[in-house]
């Protein structure tokens, strides 16, 4: 085969690439100008676990936090648009009928991603903030700043969203073949420690106990993507054994 011959694949999954990028950062581009109507109503509804108002100290912390809590409020407003992108550069390598999961892939994928943030906000968070508010309190005077504390909960509770969609993603990769329910079983630990790696990162802080309480759900997201890569698995070999 020529060089040339080869290029052209390449090329072409390229221009789609780009394609998609284009579509899921206009998305996002709309999703933040729309966010801006009510940022301000965020602001105060992420700040009310605080209890108090935060400090701007430098005179670009009140718009940078104005704007951060938008750009992430874009995100996921537009996060089905933005999964479907991502199912569309991916589904020309899958099989017709694997095609058809798009159904199952997006809603689900959203669906995982709020609850994501939902239970973040309503059990994570208030236990992070609370431990790191109440820690030696006879020493420190805690008064976050916007950027730091806005940072800390945006960066949080999206990320945990994204975690979220764990096993949805490898229920997909069982169902193509992919990935299968006993390497998920005989790498655990290899797996537990990948979760405690995007435990850290995920976590704005380098408390171990806000890092535990991240380990936690993504732990029981793990046993429960073995279940579901069981599902997936029989599901492909049906198909496998069909055609």
């Amino acid at each position: 085969m020529s060089d040339t011959a080869e290029k052209q694949p390449i090329l072409a999954h390229i221009h789609e690439l780009r394609r998609r990028l284009t579509w899921a950062v206009g998305a996002l581009l709309v999703g933040t100008i729309v966010s801006f109507i009510f940022a301000e109503d965020l602001l105060t509804f992420l700040i009310a676990p605080y209890g108090a108002r935060v400090q701007a100290i430098s005179p670009t912390d009140t718009i940078e936090t104005y704007f951060k809590v938008a750009l992430v409020s874009g995100a996921i407003l537009t996060m089905p648009i933005i999964l479907l992108q991502i199912w569309l550069f991916v589904s020309p390598g899958l099989e017709r009928h694997e095609r058809r999961l798009v159904y199952i892939f997006v809603p689900a994928a959203f669906g995982l991603f709020l609850t994501g943030i939902v239970f973040s906000w309503l059990v994570l968070l208030p236990a992070a903030i609370r431990f790191l508010a109440d820690f030696m309190p006879d020493i420190f005077n805690v008064e976050w700043t916007a950027p730091e504390y806005i940072g800390f909960t945006t960066s949080f509770l999206f990320w945990i969203g994204v975690s979220f969609e764990m096993p949805l993603v490898i229920y997909l990769l069982a169902r193509v073949g992919l990935v299968t329910a006993a390497a998920l079983r005989e790498h655990w630990r290899v797996a537990v420690v990948a979760i405690a790696i995007l435990s850290a990162v995920i976590t704005p802080s380098i408390d171990p106990m806000t890092m535990m309480l991240t380990m936690a759900p993504l732990i029981v997201l793990y046993l429960v993507s073995i279940v579901l890569a069981v599902v997936g698995e029989r599901q492909f070999q049906r198909s496998m054994a069909v055609t």
